[in-house]
């Protein structure tokens, strides 16, 4: 990829918006820097080669610590989402994924999360100033992805968030037409997949109460929806409630975050919990037809927030991520 390309990437990254919330943490995007150099033949979804494990590699052999650079390879080695910084133009960052992803035939993840209210104030508070500078986000990003090959994971946490009421009724009908038209609008993109997010088996523990404003967010639209997003929860127990979901949605397809639930959940904690390891690699291999893929779509090692020591949600924390390299099995 062109020095130009990666200056638009390190300017982008000046102003990433981190986030997280009650049910998931979410990341700071990293960016493609240059194309692979020896792409991984066994997964249709691209690897960012100048992601922060993929840096701290290089720190790290240079500071001859090379046992935890071979690690942190299960990381930098494998492909995870980009999350685009919120209130700014996402335009950059997303071609020049694309741009790289194209070049070598696979698809590049991604996720929107600049929705107004976001996060109802917490870890991950901000979002769009308002409806119309979000459609405009939106549109920049949609506008980016052109005919690429690209999967976006829509909102983490906005429709859960309607549910729990942890987001204020009055910004409820506004939050669920604003995904309504985000979905139109990334679909309107030939080779793009959209997965509104639905939270996760711990957060709201009845499915079906999740079915009606997810209607209401344009689900029908999508290609489905997302699960565990940032989240712990095992493959086993989000598969079950996935496909209770997508019995009530007429059988609309899912994914799943592995990226972090290789020992399930730590009762009672969220945010950087410590014990935790990689999960599933990312793959569309899932043995149910209904499961489209095992995703990583939060970043592992980037903080959920201050928390057991940790930096602000989104920022790499190059230690927390050799934890979750050492304690997988893989």
């Amino acid at each position: 990829m062109s020095r130009l390309i990666h200056t638009f990437a390190a300017l982008a990254l000046l102003g990433l918006a981190a986030g997280c919330s009650s049910g998931s943490g979410v990341d700071e995007a990293s960016v493609a820097g240059a194309a692979s150099t020896s792409p991984d033949t066994s997964t249709p979804f691209w690897v960012d080669p100048a992601s922060n494990a993929a840096e701290q590699i290089q720190i790290w052999r240079r500071e001859g610590r090379t046992k935890d650079a071979e690690l942190l390879a299960k990381i930098a080695d494998e492909p995870a989402a980009l999350w685009p910084a919120g209130e700014i133009d996402p335009g950059p960052v997303v071609r020049a994924a694309t741009a790289s992803a194209a070049s070598e035939g696979r698809t590049a993840l991604f996720v929107a999360y600049d929705i107004p209210h976001r996060d109802c104030g917490q870890h991950s508070a901000g979002g769009a100033a308002d409806a119309d500078a979000y459609r405009a986000w939106i549109g920049k990003f949609a506008e980016a992805l052109g005919d690429s090959k690209a999967l976006v994971v829509l909102e983490p946490d906005a429709v859960s968030h309607i549910v729990d009421g942890c987001t204020p009724a009055e910004y409820h009908d506004e939050r669920e037409q604003l995904l309504s038209e985000a979905v139109v609008r990334l679909k309107q993109q030939p080779n793009t997949k959209v997965y509104l997010d639905a939270g996760n088996p711990s957060w709201i523990r009845e499915p079906w109460k999740l079915v009606e404003p997810l209607k209401r967010a344009g689900i029908e639209k999508a290609d489905g929806f997302s699960l565990n997003v940032s989240n712990f929860q095992t493959n086993e127990r989000t598969r079950k409630y996935g496909l209770q979901l997508s019995g009530d949605l007429g059988g609309k397809h899912f994914v799943i975050d592995t990226s972090r639930n290789g020992k399930g959940p730590l009762p009672g904690a969220w945010c950087n919990p410590p014990g935790r390891a990689l999960g599933t690699r990312p793959t569309t291999d899932t043995g149910e037809p209904a499961l489209d893929a095992y995703l990583w779509i939060k970043r592992p090692g980037e903080s959920d927030g201050t928390c057991e020591g940790g930096p602000d949600a989104g920022q790499w924390w190059p230690e927390y991520a050799l934890e979750l390299a050492r304690n997988s099995k893989a």
